[in-house]
């Protein structure tokens, strides 16, 4: 998969080598089953005409950029990295990563097809039916179709995809992490959540009362879920292990942390994980973190935590 970054306006070598592409267009954050549709749809329709499978999004999100709401945005439910893998899992040949900024904030719709569509030899766009475009959000999906006509390109309008009655959103997923509700979340994404880091030095005391941990940090501001303790599944090195994961500030050690730690106690694992490279997989919410009277009233629950973990994944295989 082919990954070329775009600014506006283009320059000629951003159009170099442009060929005729079928386009998914969105910031496509989570990648859940209703960005997922959008994509399949754009990838199928590129196959059947030989054009290039293509996707574009866009980096940073536009409101951490314009500051409305731009909180929400600061972390992500995929990180880019996380969301290109995502797409050339989904049988991706292109992604064109436009670079979110003041100049790109101003391009009005009708600027969006003929100043960058129109040159990067788009023949036909697939967007979601609430896609909004341009300067304040003012092109929607019928504006689209409207000013693609005379460019002869096509455009394609993906309903939205419901799950239980109501539709799957990046919204929706981060709510069912912040409730705690990482299955609800899985099948919304249609995979469980997942966040990625480095093994790094902590603090050794899991290795003192017998429960090892990797003190993972994150490569990216992902979403943290909701604090607390997970049945997960740790990928290192390609291979998954089942493992128990603390999301917190550790009340009976701590009285301040400044922001949450991932550590995580993978079970039958006894290799030196530092420095290395490890996704957490999300599978259940086991229970809220809190402050232990002693370090024996702590080693007890995290006996019971282990025992629950191991026996939620050994019926989730």
């Amino acid at each position: 998969m082919k990954i070329i970054s775009l600014h506006y306006p283009l320059s000629a070598g951003e159009l170099e080598g442009a060929e005729p592409t079928t386009i998914a267009i969105g910031h496509f954050d989570g990648v859940h089953r209703g960005h997922q549709n959008v994509i399949r749809t754009a990838v199928e329709a590129a196959r059947e005409s030989g054009a290039k499978a293509a996707v574009m999004t866009f980096h940073p999100h536009p409101k951490e950029v314009l500051g409305n709401n731009a909180g929400q945005y600061v972390t992500a439910l995929t990180p880019l990295a996380d969301k290109l893998e995502c797409f050339e899992r989904l049988g991706v040949d292109l992604v064109y990563v436009v670079q979110f900024d003041l100049a790109f904030a101003a391009v009005s719709p009708s600027m969006f097809v003929h100043d960058i569509l129109r040159p990067l030899q788009v023949r036909r766009v697939v967007v979601g039916f609430d896609f909004a475009f341009g300067a304040k959000g003012a092109g929607n999906a019928s504006v689209m179709r409207e000013l693609c006509e005379p460019e002869a390109i096509e455009v394609s309008v993906i309903e939205p995809y419901l799950l239980d009655g109501e539709k799957v959103s990046s919204t929706r997923i981060r709510a069912m992490l912040a409730d705690g509700k990482p299955q609800v979340a899985a099948e919304l994404i249609g995979a469980p959540y997942a966040v990625r880091g480095t093994v790094v030095q902590g603090e050794g005391r899991g290795r003192t009362i017998g429960y090892p941990t990797a003190n993972v940090q994150p490569s990216a501001p992902y979403v943290v879920p909701k604090i607390g303790v997970y049945a997960i599944r740790a990928e290192v090195d390609g291979q998954l292990y089942d493992a128990v994961l603390n999301i917190g500030v550790k009340p009976t050690f701590h009285e301040h942390l400044p922001e949450p730690v991932f550590e995580a106690h993978l079970f039958d694992f006894n290799e030196s994980l530092y420095g290395k490279t490890v996704t957490l997989r999300l599978i259940a919410f086991l229970r809220a973190e809190r402050k232990f009277g002693s370090i024996d009233a702590l080693i007890a629950q995290i006996n019971a935590d282990a025992e629950e973990a191991r026996s939620i994944l050994s019926s989730n295989s």
